[in-house]
């Protein structure tokens, strides 16, 4: 105790006189030593935890993949022979039938009714004819070559091996997709960016501090623990922390609402997307061909192509479309799969063509049971659709007509025309006279221009007199009729839109961000879907839509005037990138169509030298490339090959693009909360930087020690930094423009002058007022402290006098010190309380926002706790330097946490009365 009288009583004063100068180094250095501990053990349990989230993402990628071998049926020395598919080699003569994957690149030199799926190469959602004849100079588009890794869907073929493993098409787009150069992401980018700003900051004052405190008369060791002192204030331990904590969560979030996250990293790149390039088949589309429109008694009747079919239906009493059901229903080769009575007609698995289900379905909602249908009408002679015709016919028996037999044909509208000279209107027959040829011609060519795939359908009732049951009906010689039928209708059928892809796109336009169609589609349907889905939006025309409106030729249209544009392939292919960067900067709404692997490569490439950042969607091989190049890859997890999975970033678990925009939104709410994270983090930083500052300057007793920085940013900061990654979105999130990476950054001078000279300066004052009050409580008034330093730290010195005369030793005055210490850390916690809650928004108001984040309220409860038990908790004096405080040495901060409060509420209501006004240049971070 002092020697004074008239002093009082302080709980700084009560412990005990003891302890000499070893003792103070071994402390010192015991500190540092507790500092290096602590920090290694954040980056450890931090990197185990990143490490473990990205394992698990990993393993449920495993899954995808399938370990069965694939088979193929060779000829070899005359003889069949099933080997493993990676045994074939060039030359070998391959046998491939319906539901065959073809095993490498193959010349068609046999084929029978043979039809591929083509979708994971080319985008088409057709089933593509192979035949032995060569008709197109692109290897793409021939019919007489099968690619490795599609499907057999209906047919047999027999082919020689061209190529195999990476020198087929396959395979040169996925070594195309590994040999590609991935950049880094924009949050590793910013988050470097920062790390490199704090230590750059964090050396130089901690460098200048040093220097000074060597000229000052400081010994080396005291000079070095400054050095610590400044460089742990300014480096934000807690993170590292954050970040993982952050990215994990939303990967979480994600994961539930179907979105797998392989690169935790990939989910902020979403967020700053303002370009997505989106595949069409699977991804905007079903990836089911469905019945959209009839025409029957010269009027189009619209058919249910929502996803679960539950939407208002066509008016089925006309006996037209009795007959014409029946046609669609027998003229029909597909048929569904056993075992799924319980399964919604919408969603059962088929065996056959594309189109043939999507008109078994439709009959089968429409009209019941297209088996049994089958079975009142069985089928006597059938004729299959060939390329050469251009139709498919059947002959049935028929058990309710006296008419013994019916011929059913359906396939392309104009051949089926030829074969008529009459039309069921209203179920009688009338001639088929110009004026009924003029009616179907307009209806082909308006489903046409919808980009529906038209089928047209006839029959004809079969006198029983020629023509008895038993009847032996010959398909080679045709000793039947095939002309003068009767034309019922057209059915035109489309890969429909996801209901959900409209308003997702819409949200994506309100956010900025331009949605490019990219497919290898034909461009008709492309530019239909894009008009379906908001792509290409309502009264906006493309350079051929105004040709055809002013009745003037393409070439004479400005390419400016048309805010949409589609563009084929072909166009593509010899385009310069300057004329690419043209269209890319031009138009608002773009559609690629018939689009090559290196095509969809090059568009990418386009956007991202316009500065955006990228997205692709995609499922086939085909997209891979493009996944990888862009800045984040999605592929589908339904319909997704392996390789576009491998390639992706993230992977969507059900296929729907409306998926993005939920990723777009988490996205962009990570790089919201690393922001209100890293502002409260950095905002403690000027209240433990100005002590060593005062301390050296002012020549006034060390204000804050070194341990009580490390409680604070690895202590009671750690847990309220971490749950602003819980804070939701503020209602203005979707309605931003997309971050710009080269102005807008993870950490600005907006947010350093808010965190350091607004916000970090009230709280230096909340910390100073504290510890000047408990300082004069003691008896040492502020202008006392001025220049007492070399005398109060001297320890030789035991009868330092006070403002009041008293004698206080080098042990006493320590611990007062030490309470100060104390004190000015829990004065941070009081205005940290205020500084947390103004963090969780940036625009909106805190009563706006509400207090829904539970883990932001738990955050409060334990920073307090943790700072009054460290405080209050006995042997913390030996062990941190740390003594118990009076009650009201905690309210000393109270005054300057609210004020916080109150100073930041009409910040953000100015900035939101006056958007873009000059409070928003300068504080909205």
């Amino acid at each position: 105790m002092g020697r004074g009288a008239g002093r009082e009583y302080s709980p700084a004063a009560t412990t005990a006189e003891n302890g000499g100068g070893k003792k103070k180094q071994k402390e010192k250095e015991l500190d540092e030593l507790k500092k290096e501990v602590a920090m290694v053990t954040v980056v450890i349990v931090t990197g185990c935890f990143s490490y473990y989230q990205e394992a698990k993402s990993s393993k449920i990628m495993d899954s995808f993949k399938n370990m069965v071998p694939q088979q193929a049926l060779v000829v070899r020395e005359g003889e069949k022979m099933q080997i493993n598919a990676e045994e074939v080699v060039v030359g070998d003569l391959v046998e491939v039938k319906g539901g065959d994957r073809v095993p490498a690149d193959l010349r068609i030199i046999s084929s029978h009714g043979c039809k591929v799926d083509n979708s994971s190469l080319t985008g088409e959602s057709e089933p593509q004819t192979r035949s032995p004849e060569f008709t197109h100079e692109n290897p793409l588009e021939t019919r007489n070559i099968c690619f490795f890794s599609t499907n057999c869907v209906e047919g047999t073929a027999r082919g020689i091996v061209i190529a195999t493993g990476d020198r087929t098409v396959m395979g040169r787009i996925a070594t195309l997709a590994s040999g590609l150069e991935v950049g880094r992401t924009p949050i590793a980018m910013e988050i470097e960016h920062f790390i490199q700003l704090i230590t750059g900051v964090a050396v130089f004052l901690g460098v200048s501090f040093f220097v000074l405190s060597l000229i000052l008369g400081y010994s080396w060791l005291e000079a070095v623990i400054f050095l610590i002192g400044i460089i742990v204030a300014n480096v934000p331990e807690g993170l590292l922390a954050t970040v993982t904590v952050c990215l994990t969560l939303t990967a979480k979030r994600m994961a539930r609402k179907n979105c797998l996250v392989k690169n935790l990293e990939a989910v902020e790149t979403l967020g700053s997307t303002s370009t997505i390039c989106s595949d069409k088949t699977g991804t905007l589309t079903q990836n089911r061909m469905t019945v959209a429109h009839m025409w029957f008694d010269n009027q189009i009747h619209e058919a249910d192509t929502t996803e679960d079919q539950s939407g208002a239906t066509f008016d089925k009493r006309s006996p037209t479309w009795t007959a014409l059901s029946r046609i669609a229903g027998l003229c029909n080769r597909a048929v569904f799969k056993a075992g799924q009575e319980n399964i919604s007609v919408s969603k059962r698995d088929t065996a056959g063509d594309a189109s043939e289900s999507a008109l078994l379905k439709c009959i089968e909602l429409s009209c019941g049971s297209v088996r049994k249908m089958r079975e009142r009408n069985p089928k006597v002679a059938e004729i299959p659709f060939n390329s050469t015709n251009k139709y498919q016919l059947s002959i049935h028996e028929r058990e309710d007509s006296p008419q013994s037999h019916v011929l059913v044909m359906k396939g392309a509208p104009e051949r089926i025309l030829d074969r008529c000279s009459s039309i069921l209107v209203q179920g009688k027959e009338i001639p088929l006279d110009k004026e009924m040829q003029d009616a179907f011609q307009n209806a082909y060519m308006e489903l046409g221009g919808l980009g529906e795939r038209v089928l047209g359908f006839c029959h004809l009732n079969l006198p029983s007199g020629k023509f008895p049951r038993g009847f032996k009906f010959d398909t080679d010689e045709l000793n039947f009729p095939t002309e003068k039928l009767c034309f019922v209708g057209l059915m035109s059928m489309i890969d429909p839109p996801r209901a959900a892809v409209p308003d997702a796109v819409g949200k994506c336009r309100s956010a900025g961000i331009k949605v490019i169609m990219v497919t290898g589609d034909h461009p008709i349907t492309a530019k239909a879907i894009a008009k379906g889905v908001g792509i290409i939006s309502e009264g906006n025309e493309t350079v051929e839509d105004i040709a055809a409106r002013l009745n003037i030729p393409v070439s004479q249209v400005n390419p400016r005037e048309a805010k949409a544009c589609v563009v084929h392939g072909s166009d593509l292919k010899d385009m310069t990138s300057e004329q690419l960067d043209e269209i890319l900067k031009n138009h608002t709404e773009i559609v690629f169509a018939r689009t090559s692997p290196q095509q969809k490569l090059i568009i990418v490439e386009g956007c991202q030298r316009q500065g955006a950042i990228v997205a692709v969607t995609g499922d086939g091989v085909n997209d891979s490339p493009a996944l990888k190049k862009a800045d984040i890859g999605i592929a589908m997890g339904i319909s997704g090959s392996d390789v576009s999975k491998q390639a992706a970033d993230m992977i969507l678990l059900d296929d729907n693009f409306a998926s993005i925009v939920t990723g777009v939104e988490e996205g962009r709410l990570i790089f919201d909360n690393l922001k209100k994270s890293i502002a409260y983090t950095l905002t403690s930083n000027i209240p433990e930087i100005t002590p060593f500052l005062l301390f050296i300057i002012a020549n006034i007793p060390l204000p804050l020690g070194t341990v009580t920085i490390l409680c604070i940013d690895l202590g009671t900061d750690m847990v309220p930094a971490i749950s602003l990654a819980y804070e939701a979105a503020e209602s203005d999130i979707m309605k931003r423009q997309p971050r710009n990476p080269q102005t807008d950054k993870l950490v600005n001078e907006r947010l350093i002058s808010m965190a350091y000279g607004q916000i970090g300066m009230i709280q230096a004052l909340g910390g100073f007022f504290t510890y000047f009050v408990i300082l004069a409580e003691n008896g040492f008034l502020p202008s006392r402290l001025l220049g007492i330093r070399l005398d109060w730290d001297d320890r030789s010195r035991n009868d330092l006098e006070d403002s009041y005369g008293q004698e206080w030793t080098y042990e006493q005055r320590k611990v007062v010190e030490f309470t100060c210490h104390t004190a000015f850390f829990a004065s941070i916690v009081v205005v940290q309380w205020a500084d947390l809650i103004i963090c969780k928004t940036r625009r909106n108001s805190v009563f706006q926002q509400g207090m829904k984040n539970k883990i932001l309220i738990f955050g409060l409860l334990e920073e307090t706790a943790l700072a009054a038990f460290l405080s209050y908790c006995p042997g913390m004096g030996v062990a941190l330097r740390m003594y118990p405080l009076k009650v009201t040495w905690w309210f000393c901060a109270f005054p300057y946490s609210l004020l916080i409060f109150i100073y930041d509420e009409v910040r953000k209501l100015i900035l939101r009365r006056y958007p873009g006004g000059w409070v928003e240049k300068e504080t909205y971070y």
